[in-house]
C-alpha cells in the first residue's frame, strides 16, 4: 500500500499551542495529508514553540518588536520562513497578530484560521463573554479560510457546544476548545483531500 502525500504545512502562533499540538498530533498518523515542516511564533518565549521542539520540528520565532509598528516588514520576514520551509498551506493556531493585505494575499486561499465562535457571530476577541451576555443556546467553534477582513474569510467547518445554564466564559471556553482540538485536523484534512480545482467544501456544523 502507498503511502498518504503529505503536503508541507506551518502553523503560526503567538501562545501555548493546543491548537497546534492537535494539529501535530494529526500530521504523524501515517494516513493524514500533511505534515508538518515548520512551527513559527511572534513570541520567542511562547511555549508553543517548545512543544514542537519536543516533538522534533523545525521551529523559528520571529518577534515583532523588533519591527517595531513596521507589520508588513515583519510579515515579510514570516513569509520568507514560510517559504524556505517550503510550506505549501498555513495554519494559524492562536496567532495573536492582525495581519496585513501583505500576508493575506501571499497566502490567499492557502491559509486557515480557528476561531472561537460559530461566526460570522461575534469576531474578534472575547467571544464566551460576548456569547454568555448575548444569551445564546448555542456556542463554537469555526475553521475558516484568512482573508484581508478580520474572521471574514469563507467557512470550511463549525462545531457547536450547547450554553448551559450558570456556564462561566472558562467552562465554555474550555469545552469549545475540546471541539477545537476536533475540528481543526479534521477540516484541513478534509480541506489538502479535495480536487485542486474544487471550491472549499461546504461547512458542515458538528454538535458535541
Amino acid at each position: 500500500m502507498s503511502e498518504t502525500p503529505k503536503t508541507p504545512v506551518a502553523i503560526l502562533l503567538s501562545g501555548r499551542g493546543s491548537n497546534a499540538t492537535a494539529l501535530i498530533e494529526a500530521c504523524a498518523r501515517p494516513d493524514f495529508p500533511a505534515r508538518i515542516c515548520l512551527v513559527l511564533s511572534n513570541k520567542p518565549d511562547a511555549p508553543g514553540l517548545d512543544m514542537a521542539r519536543a516533538a522534533g520540528l523545525e521551529t523559528v520565532a520571529i518577534d515583532h518588536r523588533l519591527y517595531k509598528k513596521d507589520r508588513e516588514a515583519h510579515e515579510r520576514a514570516v513569509d520568507a520562513a514560510l517559504q524556505k520551509a517550503g510550506a505549501e498551506v498555513v495554519c494559524l493556531a492562536g496567532y495573536m497578530r492582525l495581519l496585513t493585505p501583505f500576508l493575506t494575499t501571499q497566502w490567499a486561499g492557502k491559509m486557515l484560521n480557528i476561531h472561537p465562535s460559530l461566526l460570522p457571530v461575534f469576531p474578534g476577541l472575547h467571544t464566551h463573554e460576548r456569547a454568555l451576555d448575548a444569551g445564546v443556546r448555542i456556542h463554537g467553534c469555526t475553521v475558516h479560510l484568512v482573508t484581508e477582513g478580520m474572521d471574514e474569510g469563507p467557512i470550511l467547518g463549525q462545531a457547536a457546544v450547547p450554553v448551559l445554564p450558570g456556564d462561566t466564559a472558562e467552562g465554555l471556553a474550555a469545552r469549545v476548545l475540546r471541539q477545537e482540538h476536533r475540528l481543526y485536523p479534521d477540516v484541513l484534512r478534509r480541506y489538502l483531500t479535495k480536487s485542486p480545482a474544487s471550491t472549499p467544501a461546504e461547512a458542515a456544523l458538528l454538535v458535541a
